[in-house]
C-alpha cells in the first residue's frame, strides 16, 4: 500500500525545471497528499485524487506509446487510477500502461517521474468533475508489440513530428522532453 509519505518523498524530489505548469501541479499534488484524508481513492473527488501515467518509451527507436483514450476523445499517455495493490506509485502507471496497451515493461530500468500535471476531468453519470493530479513516469519497452483494448481503441508509437497531428499536450510534451526522450 503506498503511503502519503511515499508520495511526499518522492513529489519533493521532482525538479520542474523552468516549466510553471509542472511546478504549479507539483505544489497542487503536495497539498492534496499533505491535506487530504484519502488522496490515492478514486472516490475523493474534492480537490481530487492522485493519477498515475507511463511515458513508455520504445525500446530502440525515439517513439513514446500514445492511446487514444476512449471517454475523453483525445491522444493521451496510458495511465488511470491508483489501486490498493499497487507497491509505488510507479507501479500503478506501470500496471495501467500493460492493462490498456498490452505492453510489456523492461522492469529492469528504474521508473524517473517525468512529469506532474493537474487537470479537470468532465463528469460522468457517477462522478462529479474533478481533478487528476497525475504524476507522470518514464518507462521502457521490451518490444515494440502493442495492442488495442477497450480501454485504448487506438494504440500507437508516435515521434516528435507526430505530436502536432495528435494534439498532444503540452504537460505530455514538456514530460517528453525532460526525460530527454526525443531531444
Amino acid at each position: 500500500m503506498i503511503t502519503a509519505e511515499q508520495a511526499i518523498e518522492t513529489l519533493t524530489h521532482f525538479q520542474p525545471g523552468t516549466d510553471g505548469l509542472a511546478r504549479k501541479s507539483q505544489e497542487l499534488c503536495l497539498g492534496l497528499v499533505r491535506h487530504s484524508s484519502q488522496p490515492f481513492s478514486r472516490n475523493q473527488f474534492e480537490p481530487g485524487h492522485i493519477t498515475c501515467t507511463a511515458l513508455v518509451r520504445h525500446p530502440s527507436q525515439p517513439l513514446v506509446l500514445m492511446m487514444h483514450h476512449h471517454r475523453l476523445h483525445r491522444w493521451l499517455l496510458p495511465g488511470g487510477h491508483v489501486e490498493l495493490s499497487d507497491d509505488s506509485l510507479s507501479a500503478a502507471a506501470a500496471r495501467e500502461a500493460v492493462e490498456e496497451t498490452t505492453i510489456q515493461l523492461d522492469l529492469s530500468i528504474p521508473p524517473v517521474l517525468a512529469g506532474i500535471d493537474v487537470h479537470g476531468i468532465p463528469p460522468k453519470k457517477d462522478e462529479p468533475f474533478h481533478l487528476h493530479h497525475d504524476l507522470i513516469w518514464c518507462l521502457r519497452a521490451v518490444s515494440d508489440a502493442i495492442e488495442v483494448t477497450d480501454e485504448a481503441p487506438q494504440v500507437t508509437w508516435a515521434a516528435a513530428s507526430d505530436f502536432d497531428r495528435l494534439q498532444i499536450a503540452d504537460s505530455i510534451r514538456n514530460s517528453i522532453l525532460r526525460a530527454g526522450l526525443l531531444a
